[in-house]
């Protein structure tokens, strides 16, 4: 049997090649070849076969049963190791996708096939005029219930498929706008689709929308995540697919008010999303302050044409956001005043007693009273490395800071109370910034105890104001607040509770409202994490348990009761690596502490590109904000691939 024809006289061979254009029904083309000819001479003889004159640059070879491209065309046959069963077919590299953004809007749009996903990111952020791709990557999104199919064909999906991808990173502006979206009016619509933040969502869409039962749910969302390092067609992703946009890494940084208007209204929509799906926890207080902020951003966007307005203090959003990491008054790395503490899991103390505290750089130390302090603590804690959350009602006059602090054994739990809002504030700054290893002499303190202040005050209810809003027919609660307020409350209970919490941002402009939102969001104890469930667990343990990865840390959560067992920073890691033949990511930190573990619900390679993309996001700074280092990138979150 000849499996190829192959020329005794000159060492030519047949070579087929399927040609995507022609259908999915046309016969392959064959052509003569030898095996020292290149791929670039390949597609010639290939072009002139096939006698269609037409544009062919984008097109290249894709060699299906080894999922690789031919891109590099000075390469042989030979070299690539190309045989006549090779089956190869001539396609576009850009191809269509339907991608949905955060705010709900489907565009279609040609998006790269061939170049890693990194870059493909990188080429439709560019062409939506949306700044630091990095922090950005695509999904395949959560199934749909098949009753939708019949609605789902009356969608409205922009085509955007005819605009050209840009290769400038930092976008110049026509009117307002990147200049392909002022070409048309039908573009220019879309743009402010894009731009412009879409009004409060019926209650009902919020209902059918899939909500995340568990932290294990949570963790299966992110085991969608596409790879970096590989292209779209190396994941199965065909012409037409749909995938999803969304902030991956969320540490976002260089904010400009001029240049960034997209990358804001979908990194609130984003956020508001997952407050009002609950894929965040927050408390009554805040969800009733993330109401009122939506509700006022929904009426200033109305009557704001310029959308963003420039502000010089938000050209950095890490700014911005640490505004509420507030600080200790006072030059001075210590600090001393009575403060009431209860250990829940100690017997000796049955309520919360009162202490005089001491804070010395990143340690407490507490004393019996103030005359003892000159003498031994009952006990000191380092702070560093622990997870510190509010648990705040300012109407009730109930100011407690939980921190859970790393032990051997696990996260021991200390609960501060503090007598008033000044009190709060420079305690639950001074152990943030312990906890990021910082002491109270820092150089940020000063500018933020007004900030956390100023937040409080958001949260307190102003009757004297409310009235006039309270007639304002416009307000639908249910829209603003998540399905659990929905059995909760009725909409006449919760109309006057958002509008007292209304009156304390009403006067904010769309560009600060937005801000805030952001700012409070990040302030959440679960800011950024994502989840992975882990199977092989940690080493040690017998169970099933859940790693949260977050901006600065890393955390372990024992499914059986809810909890933080541990938390590890990126700032004490010493190196990480993965055994791919297993999937296990084995990570060292300072002081002899070793972990390794497995996934179940992702590729180790998920879990690894986390890592290493906080890690690289620490390493961005202002003087090179423009250029980003996509090969830095690629080393510490491509793994074997990128080597």
């Amino acid at each position: 049997i000849v499996l190829e024809r192959v020329s005794v006289y000159d060492g030519t061979w047949d070579l087929s090649v399927i040609v995507e254009d022609l259908g999915p029904d046309a016969a392959p083309i064959t052509i003569s070849v030898a095996s020292d000819l290149h791929i670039g001479g390949v597609i010639l003889k290939l072009v002139e076969k096939l006698q269609i004159k037409r544009d062919w640059s984008d097109h290249a070879l894709w060699w299906e049963q080894k999922q690789r491209w031919l891109l590099k065309t000075a390469w042989t046959l030979e070299k690539w190791e190309v045989h006549a069963d090779a089956r190869l077919i001539f396609m576009p590299q850009h191809k269509p996708v339907k991608l949905g953004l955060p705010n709900g809007i489907i565009l279609k749009l040609r998006a790269c096939f061939s170049n890693p996903v990194f870059q493909t990111v990188m080429g439709i952020c560019r062409m939506l005029g949306i700044r630091h791709p990095e922090e950005l990557s695509l999904l395949r999104p959560v199934e749909e219930k098949k009753k939708k199919k019949d609605k789902d064909l009356s969608e409205d999906i922009y085509d955007l498929t005819e605009v050209p991808l840009s290769s400038v990173s930092r976008p110049c502006l026509y009117n307002g706008m990147p200049p392909h979206f002022a070409d048309s009016d039908k573009l220019e619509a879309v743009y402010k689709m894009l731009s412009v933040t879409q009004p409060p969502p019926p209650p009902e869409v919020i209902a059918k929308q899939y909500r995340p039962a568990s932290v294990v749910d949570k963790a299966h969302i992110n085991g969608r995540w596409l790879d970096s390092s590989r292209c779209l067609m190396q994941q199965d992703i065909k012409g037409n697919d749909r995938l999803w946009l969304r902030f991956k890494f969320f540490s976002f940084y260089d904010i400009d008010s001029k240049y960034d208007v997209v990358r804001v209204t979908q990194l609130y929509e984003q956020a508001r999303w997952a407050i009002l799906l609950e894929d965040i926890d927050c408390t009554e207080e805040e969800m009733m302050l993330f109401g009122a902020l939506q509700y006022h951003i929904s009426k200033v966007s109305q009557s704001e044409p310029q959308m963003l307005c420039s502000n010089a203090a938000l050209d950095d959003l890490e700014t911005a956001l640490q505004s509420l990491e507030v600080k200790m008054e006072g030059e001075s790395s210590s600090a001393s005043e009575y403060v009431y503490v209860f250990r829940p899991k100690k017997l000796t103390l049955k309520g919360y007693k009162q202490y005089w505290f001491k804070f010395q750089d990143t340690s407490i130390s507490y004393f019996k009273s103030k005359e003892e302090s000159i003498g031994e603590p009952i006990q000191q804690i380092n702070l560093k490395g622990c997870e510190v959350a509010p648990d705040v009602n300012v109407a009730a006059q109930k100011f407690l800071i939980k921190l859970l602090i790393p032990a051997p054994e696990g996260m021991n739990e200390v609960y501060l109370r503090c007598d008033n809002e000044q009190q709060y504030a420079e305690w639950m700054a001074a152990c943030r910034l312990a906890s990021k290893g910082k002491s109270l002499a820092d150089s940020t303190f000063q500018s933020e105890i007004d900030s956390i202040r100023s937040f409080l005050a958001m949260q307190k209810t102003n009757g004297s104001q409310g009235n006039a809003a309270a007639s304002d027919e416009s307000i639908n609660p249910h829209s603003l607040v998540s399905p659990r307020y929905h059995k909760k409350y009725k909409p006449k209970q919760l109309t006057p509770r958002i509008l007292d919490a209304y009156q304390n941002v009403n006067q904010l402009s769309l560009t600060d409202a937005l801000m805030r939102f952001l700012q409070i969001w990040q302030a959440l104890p679960d800011f950024g994490l994502s989840y992975m469930f882990l199977s092989g667990r940690f080493k040690g343990s017998r169970k099933d348990e859940v790693l949260g990865i977050a901006p600065n840390r890393l955390i372990r959560i024992d499914l059986s009761v809810g909890d933080v067992v541990k938390t590890w920073r990126y700032n004490n890691m010493k190196q990480w690596n993965v055994n791919w033949d297993i999937k296990q990511v084995a990570i060292e930190f300072e002081g002899n502490v070793n972990i390794a573990f497995s996934c179940l619900t992702a590729d180790c390679k998920i879990v690894h590109e986390y890592i290493g993309g906080y890690i690289f996001m620490s390493t961005r700074s202002r003087e090179k904000s423009d250029v980003l280092n996509e090969e830095l990138f690629h080393k510490l979150t491509g793994g074997h691939e990128a080597l």
